[in-house]
């Protein structure tokens, strides 16, 4: 690993780091979202907290963490799937644990779009598509985000440029669905939030 890997690696892993959800909350005059509702720093969270604008903007900003270091890994390194894997890892890695809340963030699906909309926009959106359909018709956003980075995987496995970004994708996955070990007790007993009955 060269000296310019390992800047890079850094410094994505501390633009995923940025606690968007709480700067966004405290600029809009709500309350920490780590004190309402699920306490994640998440948009979904940040709109209970703040509202629906600052809920977007939030969703917005993590997933620019997510596609900007992707994208300046490109083009630095052109297509070095090792660089733009652990540059991507790194800025996921980062919302989720963060060094400016003691590693306690996110859940990362947000910034982990922003990744795949770096590296294959076509699949990313394919599978942002499935997200919707999902908490579309289910209410839940936490299924939908659970089921989409899973799709990922899939969907990679079709395309030989994305081929080898399935180590990647697959720790992603693993890593979402750790953080949604709550979540999936609550689908699984029925008693999950659905959006607009919470």
């Amino acid at each position: 690993m060269t000296l310019e890997w390992l800047i890079l690696i850094i410094i994505a892993y501390l633009i995923g780091s940025i606690p968007t959800g709480i700067l966004v909350a405290k600029i809009s005059g709500a309350p920490d979202p780590r004190t309402i509702g699920s306490g994640n720093i998440g948009a979904t969270n940040v709109g209970r907290a703040a509202g629906k604008g600052a809920g977007i903007a939030t969703l917005i900003i993590d997933i620019l963490k997510g596609a900007l270091p992707v994208i300046i890994a490109r083009y630095f390194f052109g297509s070095s799937v090792i660089i733009i894997s652990l540059t991507a890892f790194a800025a996921f890695f980062g919302h989720i644990f963060p060094i400016f809340l003691g590693f306690k963030g996110g859940k990362g699906v947000a910034t982990c779009l922003g990744v795949y909309l770096g590296i294959a926009p076509l699949q990313a959106l394919a599978a942002l598509a499935v997200f919707v359909l999902i908490v579309g018709i289910t209410r839940y956003v936490s299924l939908g985000s659970i089921v989409s980075p899973f799709l990922i995987i899939i969907l990679f496995w079709f395309f030989p440029y994305t081929k080898a970004y399935i180590p990647l994708a697959t720790a992603i996955f693993l890593l979402v669905l750790i953080r949604h070990t709550e979540n999936v007790k609550r689908l699984l007993k029925g008693t999950e939030n659905k959006i607009g009955r919470e």
